[in-house]
């Protein structure tokens, strides 16, 4: 089992790319995804639209929670779970992170379910306690960082880089690298080139804009099932073969 997180500020299109990933990696790996962002939107176009239930919010109103009141699957049988939020205004999202993922452990979601890699979606303005949770040794095998030319987006890229630089000595996750998911900036290419050179990072992969996407979100699905033929999909599969490639590289 490969565990994968990916980073990068908020809006920056990290759970359109993670559960694209999730929908092409799914046609040859058992996948499980899991959001942890406050919103609990991540898996929701692995549903057709559906919102799941999150871990806090089953914790909140349940006195026993089950791996079958937290864990759902959708398209291509991908394995679903959103950590959720703490009641706004009160409490720790970061915290709130950390709660899910013990209780997960604890009911031993990985051992029951068997995913062959697992992606974790994290908001990634702030690197510091929950949120650094899936790069802890244990978690997160390797993070990707997802930014855009922007400048605030390459600010966060930045820190989560240093982040990741920072907790290497201890054996958390590696980084992988950037995915740049093109906004069409003006130099867009080059300003995070620099960024990433900065950081003693690659750019890995590309992601162009595509219509497609938002059209197939607008139905509530990935790219990957409502237009399979289309070259946003196929850029996808690209993605999931170098994902591939890069865990198998990384194990050898």
């Amino acid at each position: 089992m490969h565990k994968i997180a990916f980073y990068g500020k908020g809006g920056i299109g990290k759970s359109t790319i993670t559960s694209n990933l999730a929908a092409a990696l799914s046609k040859r790996l058992r996948v499980m995804q899991i959001g942890c962002d406050p919103k609990a939107d991540s898996t929701v176009n692995l549903l057709d639209g559906r919102k799941i239930p999150t871990v806090l919010d089953q914790l909140r109103e349940k006195d026993r929670v089950t791996l079958g009141d937290i864990v759902f699957e959708g398209y291509g049988g991908v394995i679903c779970v959103e950590s959720g939020g703490p009641t706004p205004g009160i409490g720790c999202a970061g915290l709130g992170i950390i709660t899910a993922f013990e209780k997960l452990d604890e009911l031993n979601a990985y051992g029951v379910y068997t995913p062959d890699i697992v992606l974790y979606d994290v908001l990634g303005d702030v690197v510091c306690g929950g949120f650094a949770m899936p790069m802890r040794k244990g978690y997160a095998d390797t993070v990707y960082i997802v930014t855009s030319g922007e400048k605030m987006a390459l600010f966060a890229a930045s820190n989560i880089a240093r982040a990741l630089k920072t907790f290497a000595k201890k054996g958390y996750a590696r980084n992988g690298g950037f995915i740049l998911n093109r906004r069409n900036v003006k130099d867009e290419e080059d300003l995070t080139a620099e960024a990433a050179l900065e950081s003693e990072s690659d750019i890995v992969f590309q992601v162009g804009r595509s219509p497609l996407v938002q059209l197939a979100e607008e139905r509530n699905k990935t790219v990957v099932e409502a237009f399979p033929d289309s070259d946003a999909a196929k850029e996808f599969e690209t993605l999931a073969d170098l994902i591939i490639s890069d865990f198998e590289e990384t194990v050898r």
